[in-house]
């Protein structure tokens, strides 16, 4: 079974891709490689972060990798809150950031966003970008305890509940990570079949 270390320490992200991988490869987190260091997240798009976190791994480890930098991009706010998802409020406050998005779209009747993931994979030191989305629109209250960050106040289209109502199978089968992940695990099937 060929191992891929997943520049993570985020026990949700892991759960949720390790769900999608099933058993065909290993995960292991930076902690199971004893990274502890602040990985820099400096850029400016999604693409930019993923592949500042793999190489950084890469680099110092010698291990095929992969990075993911994901984030909620909603249309009339000229997408932001985007690659500050994670500290749109200024901190890394989850119920905070849902507020500030509720209410800079209090006055709003375009709603319409989108779960954006980009993923960087360094296999044998060459560099493989994958891209997952999710469309939907920004709910005007919170629903839902399951999943994380913008999860409970985000509706996938087609759907009259949040990602926070779904099961992780639910959402992991539409997710923008899952797709982006999907796209991933194709490659590394092809791969292996050369």
């Amino acid at each position: 079974m060929r191992t891929l270390i997943f520049a993570t320490n985020n026990q949700h992200k892991l759960e949720e891709v390790q769900a999608i991988i099933g058993s065909d490869f290993l995960l292991k987190s930076l902690n199971d490689i004893g990274c502890s260091d602040d990985i820099p997240e400096t850029g400016d798009t999604f693409e930019e972060n993923a592949s500042q976190k793999s190489h950084f791994i890469y680099e110092r480890y010698t291990l095929d990798c992969f990075a993911d930098d994901s984030g909620l991009e909603i249309e009339c706010l000229n997408n932001e809150p985007g690659v500050y998802s994670a500290r749109y409020s200024g901190s890394r406050d989850t119920e905070g950031n849902m507020h500030l998005v509720l209410e800079k779209l209090k006055n709003q009747t375009n709603r319409k966003a989108r779960f954006r993931t980009v993923i960087s994979l360094i296999l044998n030191g060459k560099e493989h970008l994958f891209e997952g989305f999710v469309h939907g629109t920004i709910t005007t209250q919170q629903s839902g305890n399951k999943g994380f960050g913008y999860d409970p106040i985000f509706q996938p289209d087609g759907y009259n509940i949040t990602f926070a109502d779904m099961s992780a199978d639910e959402k992991n089968k539409i997710s923008h990570r899952g797709r982006a992940m999907q796209n991933l695990l194709k490659f590394l099937h092809d791969q292996q079949l050369k």
